[in-house]
């Protein structure tokens, strides 16, 4: 195996866990509430932007932007559940009132943000010692490693909220039949409120976190993270936690693989056609509904 594709390997392995964890929270909420969320792009942005005032503004340590990224997105989300969280799950359509609502949520977190910021790329400081590892002849900056070991606390923590709690485990009921829930006294608009709310905490969180390994972002970054956090969910399958890991790691690794043997530009392209042949052969995605029932 050439160095350089043990390294495409091991920067797809690091994207796929990001990308799982974006795709993690959002299939939470879509599972859930079957709502369209086209912010979840925007709250992601939010927490890398949490990380640079963190980090450069006010000196902290950017580890110490994580709870602040949750805390602030999580009450975010609760703001805009009161606002309008009822109103879309008891619409005639909720896919299209959310992704209506949603996409307005958007625009006004990403004008927000640039007018906070300004239209210039910003990145995080952070100072980790040593700047990076070598491992069997690769260069591994240390940063993408705490970025991975944040990830990987996150993504087992989520799975035991999931499976191994009451709320968790309403979560999951509530994808295969809402009012059974409301049948057996399961007060699903707080249920709902608990999954939009830790769906936006987890999204900031993954901002943190991509702050760590992509080197620069804007305020018109966030449709980017929209769209692959659908794509992911897509491929694995919509309102399955362990498709939207299978399906992070899939993207990722069309995506540094293609860049590797074709060009860089074709990468996401790559993603894309995936996307679409998944689909047409499985359109439940790679995993879907069935990972619920076992």
């Amino acid at each position: 195996m050439t160095p350089l594709l043990t390294g495409a390997i091991v920067n797809a392995v690091a994207l796929g866990i990001l990308y799982g964890l974006l795709g993690l929270s959002l299939t939470i909420i879509y599972g859930a509430m079957r709502i369209a969320n086209l912010a979840h792009g925007e709250m992601v942005l939010a927490g890398s932007y949490v990380a640079y005032v963190v980090t450069t503004q006010l000196g902290y340590s950017l580890l110490a932007a994580i709870p602040v990224a949750f805390t602030l997105l999580f009450l975010l989300a609760f703001a805009l559940f009161a606002v309008a969280g009822r109103r879309l799950q008891t619409a005639r359509d909720p896919e299209m009132a959310s992704f209506l609502f949603f996409y307005g949520v958007s625009l006004m977190v990403g004008s927000g943000l640039l007018f906070l910021f300004d239209a210039d790329a910003r990145s995080v400081i952070f100072q980790f010692q040593p700047i990076s590892y070598r491992v069997l002849g690769l260069v591994i900056p240390k940063a993408r490693v705490v970025a991975v070991g944040v990830a990987l606390v996150l993504v087992p923590a989520l799975f035991l909220f999931l499976y191994r709690t009451t709320p968790g485990k309403a979560l999951r009921a509530a994808v295969m039949n809402r009012d059974a829930l409301r049948i057996v006294g399961v007060d699903v608009e707080r249920l709902s409120l608990v999954a939009f709310s830790v769906s936006a905490g987890i999204a900031g969180v993954t901002g943190v976190l991509l702050a760590l390994v992509f080197p620069a972002f804007t305020p018109f970054s966030g449709l980017d993270y929209t769209i692959t956090g659908f794509v992911v969910i897509v491929l694995g399958g919509l309102g399955s936690p362990l498709g939207a890991l299978l399906g992070g790691m899939l993207f990722a690794f069309s995506e540094q693989l293609t860049t590797l043997w074709i060009w860089q530009s074709a990468g996401v392209l790559a993603g894309f056609l995936i996307l679409v042949l998944v689909v047409a052969i499985r359109p439940a995605g790679l995993i879907g509904q069935a990972e619920w029932k076992s």
